[in-house]
């Protein structure tokens, strides 16, 4: 299935290379948000790959944080990646879709903003699960189903209001109530899948999709419009975003969801749960309340 225009996504990456300082926010602060979680590791990385590095926001604020001895970095456009290597850790051009890597070359594998834009999500995690060592990590921050809700909103009843129909322009998101099973079908053990939200303000709509266009995140979808948005249809998409959804201040919000991915690539001494049957104790017990049989109700227990 293609869904991305693959080739269209590295030249807009190269080109946002040029400004890749220029829209920062929304980039570091996830890769920050994503490096803390490293924090209540009790264990070291030494050998961790930063897969879609961007301009190596990740590396800027890992801080000695994972006891990471060397820090691969690797991203799908060669002009990113040039930025990324003034930094110092090894560097390298490449597709999430086929990663270069070798089997359990590492035992920490972060991504940060990147993996929105694959064509194969499953094949992807397939891929980093088998570049991970047994035991090895697995950190991910992806744009979630509830980004842009508002832009997406604007453009749709624009397009309507003004062209009598509407054209695909804003990516399909990964949702949180599918990015565990994800996980599992890749073969990850002990998977977590969490969200946070960000959001941005904006003069206007037009200057949040400008700033889209600079960090490289504008529209990639392979069925995407093939001419030129109409002036008069940005103009309402504009207007009705800021009816919808403006302050009082005259601005906008721009609402990105952030969903973190946590696994484990399987080994023999990780905890698994409890067989069917299998437990020691009573739930009843803990909870300090009668034992219910399954369709009885129980009578509230009365408080001291």
């Amino acid at each position: 299935m293609t869904i991305f225009d693959r080739r269209l996504l590295r030249r807009r990456r190269d080109r946002a290379a040029r400004h890749a300082g220029a829209a920062p926010a929304l980039f570091a602060e996830t890769a920050d948000r994503l490096a803390e979680r490293l924090d209540d590791m009790a264990r070291g990385f030494p050998r961790a790959l930063d897969l879609g590095c961007r301009d190596g926001a990740l590396a800027s604020v890992r801080r000695g944080r994972g006891g990471i001895d060397v820090l691969v970095q690797c991203d799908l456009s060669p002009a990113m990646a040039r930025r990324a290597a003034a930094n110092g850790w090894p560097t390298l051009t490449a597709d999430e879709e086929a990663l270069p890597f070798a089997e359990h070359a590492f035992d920490l594998v972060f991504s940060s903003l990147a993996l929105h834009w694959v064509n194969d999500l499953p094949g992807a995690l397939l891929q980093i699960r088998r570049s991970l060592r047994p035991d090895g990590l697995f950190l991910c921050a992806m744009l979630g189903g509830g980004t842009l809700q508002e832009l997406r909103a604007a453009l749709l009843q624009a397009e309507l209001d003004v062209e009598g129909g509407a054209s695909p322009r804003v990516s399909p998101f990964v949702d949180i109530r599918d990015a565990g099973n994800l996980l599992q079908r890749a073969g990850f053990a002990l998977p977590v899948a969490d969200a946070d939200t960000l959001t941005m303000s904006y003069p206007d709509a037009l200057t949040l999709m400008r700033d889209l266009r600079t960090m490289g995140e504008s529209n990639a979808l392979h069925e995407r419009r093939r001419t030129p948005t109409r002036r008069d249809t940005l103009l309402r998409a504009a207007a009705v975003y800021a009816e919808r959804f403006g302050g009082a201040d005259g601005r906008v919000p721009a609402t990105f969801e952030i969903v973190y991915l946590t696994a484990w690539a399987p080994h023999p001494d990780q905890q698994r749960p409890l067989a069917p049957g299998s437990a020691r104790g009573r739930l009843a017990d803990a909870l300090d309340s009668p034992e219910v049989p399954a369709g009885d109700t129980a009578t509230p227990k009365p408080r001291r």
